[in-house]
């Protein structure tokens, strides 16, 4: 299986991915790694592994229209079967969601429905948790549909808030477990071990 990455950020889920293929433990090649900032860490990364790396951003474009038709072009051109989104903070365009439907996944730092759509990512997340009082979080792998964070969940693992909590330990924590059930994912839809039907996925 041939995964594409999107990251905006350092690429640390990334660097997740590519540690699980290097331990075979996930039997899946990295063809092309795709960041709206042309100085994120995840281009770093994939140079330094001299994978394909590719800033692109919609600033670049005259319109949404051409935007999508250069990123399905690029995502062809490198042969991409399945995109993870890895800390990725722009939404994917319509055309994109469309020609790759149930075949994007995206990792979020909270237990959804929780705690998701527009706006909350990152520390923000891990700021909401803490002042809702929540005693849980954790993260979610779900797949990308027209709405942010609405996709059908895939996995989710949970750990406890503790009372002294701070959006830097929970998020330390959190990250911890995006590392350890992202690869999983990937590994349960290279092996064609997943069933989507309509809402709902199972992994078997």
């Amino acid at each position: 299986m041939n995964i594409g990455v999107f990251a905006s950020g350092r690429g640390s889920n990334f660097q997740a991915i590519l540690d699980a293929i290097q331990q075979d433990l996930l039997h899946a090649a990295v063809t092309l790694v795709v960041s709206n900032k042309a100085d994120a860490g995840a281009l770093e990364i994939a140079r330094a592994h001299s994978l394909p790396a590719v800033h692109l951003n919609q600033k670049q474009y005259p319109d949404d229209a051409s935007f999508a038709s250069a990123m399905l072009s690029v995502l062809r051109a490198h042969d991409v079967q399945m995109i993870a989104l890895a800390g990725y903070l722009k939404k994917i365009p319509l055309d994109v969601v469309r020609e790759y439907k149930n075949r994007i996944l995206n990792i979020h730092p909270a237990l959804l429905p929780s705690f998701g759509g527009a706006g909350m990512y990152g520390h923000h997340v891990h700021e909401a948790v803490i002042a809702s009082g929540a005693k849980f979080s954790g993260a979610t792998v779900h797949l990308v549909d027209e709405e942010y964070d609405r996709g059908p969940i895939v996995l989710q693992k949970s750990i406890a808030v503790e009372d002294h909590e701070t959006p830097d330990t929970l998020a330390a924590k959190v990250l911890k477990i995006e590392h350890e059930i992202y690869p999983l994912v990937l590994k349960a839809f290279a092996e064609n071990r997943v069933t989507i039907n309509e809402r709902s996925v199972w992994i078997h």
